[in-house]
């Protein structure tokens, strides 16, 4: 399936604008900090000491923007942009869903934005789809065998571990904290843009699931969806690093005793940022061409008709 010029266009446009509303939100907050450190040390879950100024956004929204931003240049530039379009735009429309209950104009209003952006990003994904027609417009590539079932593999295990550790932490703690976690409620407290924990375990775990499940299959589709679910296993994997080191090694936060040391914590975070590199290294690269046509058999000669007729 390839994708029409004028969907091209306005998915491009509408990938743009859906990029350019978390980095308002970032500058906004660099604005707030007062340095890109401060607003990264925030990102990694330091409130304690930066406490003068509260950031909005988390580490979700630069990773929204730079897949939004990558978007927008593979649909100016490939005709076979469809299933990135779709992927960000299903992905995007998942994670600002929560934004409709949040409170304050502000991350409303944003939530309400990004929603129509990618809904937009789906219709034009779906109305302006259409086969690929003659050697001039091929289909795209499957991707290669071994990386695929490889990052297939690696996709499933973060998806796993993260369904694991969630209804690990759900079974521990009151069943209406755990609404909370899903719904945003008083009990959970985070930036004006954040997503609820629990919700974004969920979706992030349907993201890994249904990008292995196309990795395994070998689908054409698999390079967008697989590099966008291995972006967010990067990015979380090394948001949980940064966290752990955090309260391991600072003991100048106040209110806080930091806890001894949890290797298993420390290993699973450093294998699930190592895994979404691994990810998006097995992905990246050019997929496998399709196989040529097997030649048509010679049309048989028919035998001569009997009795022959006369002159043959």
């Amino acid at each position: 399936m390839t994708v029409t010029r004028p969907a091209r266009l306005t998915g491009a446009a509408l990938a743009a604008g859906l990029a350019l509303v978390p980095f308002v939100w970032i500058l906004r907050d660099l604005a707030a900090l007062g340095s890109p450190e401060d607003l990264f040390r925030y990102w990694a879950g330091d409130v304690f000491r930066l406490s003068r100024a509260r950031s909005a956004t988390t580490l979700l929204d630069p990773v929204l923007c730079l897949a939004a931003a990558g978007t927008a240049l593979a649909a100016l530039r490939s005709r076979h942009a469809a299933a990135a379009l779709a992927s960000t735009g299903a992905v995007t429309f998942a994670l600002r869903l929560p934004g409709l209950w949040t409170h304050g104009t502000g991350p409303l209003v944003t939530a309400l934005t990004e929603l129509a952006l990618a809904a937009g990003l789906l219709v034009t994904a779906l109305a302006g789809r259409r086969p690929a027609g003659g050697p001039d417009e091929p289909a795209p590539t499957r991707p290669r065998p071994g990386p695929a079932v490889a990052a297939g593999l690696l996709l499933t295990a973060g998806g796993l571990l993260l369904l694991g550790r969630e209804v690990h932490h759900a079974a521990r703690i009151d069943p209406r904290l755990v609404v909370d976690r899903f719904t945003g409620g008083r009990s959970v407290l985070g930036a004006a843009l954040g997503v609820p924990p629990g919700w974004l375990a969920a979706v992030l775990v349907a993201l890994y699931l249904t990008a292995a499940v196309s990795a395994f299959s070998a689908a054409r589709h698999t390079r967008p969806l697989g590099l966008l679910a291995g972006g967010f296993l990067l990015a979380n994997g090394l948001a949980e690093l940064a966290r752990a080191v955090r309260l391991h090694l600072d003991h100048d936060v106040r209110y806080v005793v930091a806890p001894d040391a949890d290797l298993p914590a420390l290993a699973a975070s450093a294998c699930g940022a190592l895994a979404g590199a691994a990810v998006l290294a097995l992905l990246a690269g050019r997929g496998a061409p399709d196989a040529a046509p097997a030649p048509r058999p010679p049309a048989a000669t028919p035998p001569p008709p009997y009795p022959r007729p006369p002159g043959w």
